[in-house]
């Protein structure tokens, strides 16, 4: 596609030429690059999109990607997916990622095993017969699951995807909130939007425009990994406070791990550190997107973050850094190609876990031993 690009503005400008040659001032032709090719992508996001397909508004969803020159990833229901071949079919020609979101939407973790296997089941059939091949990934409805579910995941080779900003777009959010929850994601990460509200469909210009001032770009949510990653499937490497290291990317930690030995540099002269907690909840699960800023005059090296996790919460899955224990006093150990905060400069980590109510966020947060003021 790329040479394709080249030979048709190579023969656009020798017809420039030979126009102008002839009627300097006749014509005049602009081959203008769209929103995601003007972007330098140092980092992808997952834009995605459930519910669909929707008569009222799958069309304008797909208008306004490929406007903008974004792919998304499309969580479809079942039974609306058999109800409106053509919209899946308008789905798959604007070359989107449609996978996985129930036949129902029900509230999977009340559902039996039997009844969880025949909502993902009979999705998997219809979208396999409408799109040509089996999605790979599976979000359940309202973020809800357990292990009983997982197991059926498996079953299916499905993947799943939860988020990790929420839009609040089911929730009545305004546009203008649209755009700023997109506009706290970081590399790797993924939103959750949802095919049926108008300010959606309005937001998707500003995302766009926003991800590209911040060299991020719209990309596909690898079924290996569960983040987002370049179309291809090629992670380029994450930014961080040290340019010089270009080597691993953030993924996701599907277990907790005992994490790597590591020598935790003392805490530097004049060290001074903020945590901000950003919170997505729901029944029974939440997210926390976790901005570590030095705000001191002293570098942090080979950092590790301490904090008390809220009673009842249990860390899952975590990226940009190992959790261990997952519950309790936990410590976040840096990946590697994040170990270092400069004076000014911050690093984003996050975890999702399980709650039984409690929702808060960690308390008692200490960098290399410092205590860190919290928001």
């Amino acid at each position: 596609m790329p040479e394709t690009r080249r030979f048709m503005r190579a023969t656009l400008a020798a017809i420039l030429v030979v126009v102008g040659s002839f009627a300097a001032a006749a014509i005049a032709i602009t081959v203008a690059a769209t929103p995601s090719q003007a972007a330098t992508c140092n980092g992808f996001v997952g834009l995605t999109f459930d519910d669909g397909p929707n008569p009222s508004n799958t069309t304008n969803l797909l208008n306004t990607l490929r406007a903008n020159g974004v792919r998304a990833t499309l969580f479809n229901i079942g039974q609306n997916a058999q109800q409106n071949p053509s919209l899946v079919q308008a789905e798959k020609a604007a070359n989107m990622w449609i996978n996985n979101h129930s036949w129902t939407h029900p509230h999977m973790t009340t559902l039996t095993q039997a009844q969880m296997t025949s909502e993902i089941s009979q999705t998997q059939q219809v979208l396999q017969q409408q799109i040509g091949s089996a999605p790979k990934l599976f979000r359940p409805p309202f973020g809800e699951t357990n292990a009983t579910l997982k197991a059926v995941e498996a079953q299916f080779g499905l993947t799943e995807i939860i988020w990790d900003i929420d839009s609040q777009d089911w929730n009545g959010a305004s546009t203008a909130q649209i755009v700023a929850a997109a506009g706290r994601l970081t590399a790797g990460q993924i939103i959750l939007m949802h095919d049926f509200p108008p300010n959606t469909i309005a937001a998707i210009p500003q995302i766009v425009a926003g991800l590209n001032s911040r060299n991020l770009c719209a990309g596909m949510i690898s079924p290996t990994t569960g983040r987002a990653v370049a179309p291809d499937g090629a992670t380029p490497p994450p930014p961080t406070p040290t340019p010089t290291r270009t080597t691993p990317n953030p993924t996701p930690t599907p277990t907790i791990p005992n994490p790597p030995p590591t020598t935790t540099s003392p805490p530097p002269a004049g060290a001074a550190c903020r945590v901000t907690s950003v919170i997505s909840a729901w029944n029974t699960g939440l997210t926390n997107n976790m901005t570590i800023a030095n705000t001191g005059t002293g570098t942090f090296s080979n950092w590790t973050l301490t904090f008390t996790l809220a009673t009842g919460q249990t860390i899952t899955s975590g990226w940009n850094a190992t959790y261990s224990p997952p519950s309790g006093q936990v410590t976040a150990t840096n990946a590697g190609y994040n170990a270092t905060i400069a004076p000014g400069a911050s690093t984003s980590i996050g975890y999702q876990a399980n709650h039984t109510g409690n929702t808060s966020a960690p308390t008692t947060v200490s960098l290399n031993g410092t205590r860190c003021a919290t928001a």
